[in-house]
């Protein structure tokens, strides 16, 4: 994760400024993201259970405590990366820990894409006139690294890949 060559600093700075506007309310963000999770793919839904209780619906499962507990952990992680887009590598060895985790209870690598685009539809919604082009490329390429890093959890990838 060689982030000084994947992001511009023109890009970080984007980044940095995008969060920033969306930084006081992660759980409101949160579920808009997970909202949108859901209506892309609402075979997700059973990934998510605590107590063993299965959630009826996306909405149900979006009300749930510990489901908000979840959105505040995701919102987190990307603060993570947000705060060190200068040194993503520093997030190497916890991102691909994350993956195990996420490979462990049932997420599937192709996920990833469809959070990626829900992530993508949650900046455009909150941040409005502010969600330019060069904006979504640059979260584009951070989400990449990032899930790049998860992968490792449950893929062994050639070295320098």
């Amino acid at each position: 994760m060689e982030s000084g060559m994947l992001l511009s600093g023109g890009q970080r700075e984007l980044i940095r400024e995008s969060w920033q506007r969306l930084s006081g309310s992660p759980v409101q963000h949160g579920l808009v993201l997970f909202t949108r999770l859901f209506d892309l793919d609402p075979d997700l839904l059973p990934l998510f259970q605590y107590n063993c209780k299965q959630f009826a619906s996306p909405q149900e499962c979006l009300s749930a405590p510990e489901f908000l507990d979840h959105i505040r952990k995701v919102m987190l992680v990307i603060d993570a990366a947000v705060s060190h887009l200068e040194n993503l590598s520093c997030l190497e060895e916890y991102l691909c820990n994350l993956g195990k985790k996420h490979q462990a209870v049932g997420v599937k690598v192709e996920s990833f894409s469809t959070v990626g685009e829900s992530l993508l539809y949650m900046l455009e919604k909150c941040l409005g006139t502010a969600f330019s082009p060069d904006v979504r490329e640059a979260w584009s390429k951070l989400y990449g690294a990032v899930v790049k890093a998860m992968r490792r959890g449950w893929e062994t990838l050639p070295e320098g890949d």
